[in-house]
């Protein structure tokens, strides 16, 4: 699961990495929380364009939004069969950027951790989902999902899901809908290599989403980045009991 992200490299970084020819100016981002605006790529017209979306997913078919759950995951392995998501993985997937994510270990109370690549060579890229809702007087949202997998070995010990990682030389599969289907891109539906990820734990300021500063993901005070917990074993997945298995 992804609740919360970060966004901090230069908008030309990203830019550079994603390759569109937008130059959208926007600050460092360090809670992305859901119904917030977060940036995605798309493939419009066979060129990759920079958007800004509501996180939180509405299908097209949803007559209210107000009643309707909010999909800030998309859980990987049913996305080809779940209502919700089934036509965005056909024709609407999209990529969004970041440079790390927040996960919850449980226990008394729960602690957060901040999951980051291990090199410091920019940003990458969530394989995500979107959707524009039109409502009954022809108002319009895009709105957007972050794709999900099982967890790799290494962040098992926080959390049993993760975000799924697309790397560069697979961005065109996962994003040209007109000539891959979906359950060819759902081949990248995976957990990321062990080697590409790091862990450590920071402040529980990070679980209001109102804050939103640097000093989020530093590590907490008197912990050593990226050491698990010896004495904890990863999480029963069956312990967790997502929003999204509901759809």
């Amino acid at each position: 699961m992804c609740a919360r992200y970060v966004i901090t490299s230069p908008p030309n970084a990203i830019r550079a990495l994603f390759g569109y020819d937008e130059q959208p100016n926007f600050p460092p981002r360090y809670n992305v929380a859901p119904t917030q605006p977060i940036p995605i790529v798309r493939l419009v017209d066979g060129k990759r364009q920079f958007a800004l979306m509501r996180w939180g997913l509405i299908p097209a078919w949803v007559k209210d939004p107000k009643k309707f759950s909010l999909l800030v995951n998309a859980r990987g392995e049913s996305v080809l069969e779940k209502p919700a998501f089934r036509n965005a993985m056909r024709r609407r997937r999209c990529l969004i950027p970041a440079d790390g994510f927040y996960d919850w270990r449980d226990g008394v109370p729960r602690r957060p951790y901040f999951v980051h690549r291990k090199s410091s060579d920019g940003p990458m890229a969530f394989a995500g989902l979107w959707e524009t809702w039109t409502g009954p007087n022809g108002e319009e949202l895009d709105t957007a999902a972050i794709v999900t997998t099982r967890a790799n070995t290494m962040l098992a010990s926080v959390h049993d899901r993760m975000p799924v990682i697309v790397p560069p030389e697979a961005f065109n599969l996962w994003l040209d809908c007109a000539e891959v289907d979906g359950t060819t891109a759902a081949a990248l539906i995976a957990p990321a290599p062990e080697t590409l990820l790091a862990y450590y734990e920071v402040s529980t300021a990070v679980n209001r989403a109102a804050n939103d500063e640097p000093h989020l993901i530093e590590p907490a005070a008197s912990k050593q980045p990226d050491q698990p917990a010896a004495t904890e074993q990863p999480r029963d997945a069956n312990k967790r009991n997502e929003q999204l298995s509901l759809f």
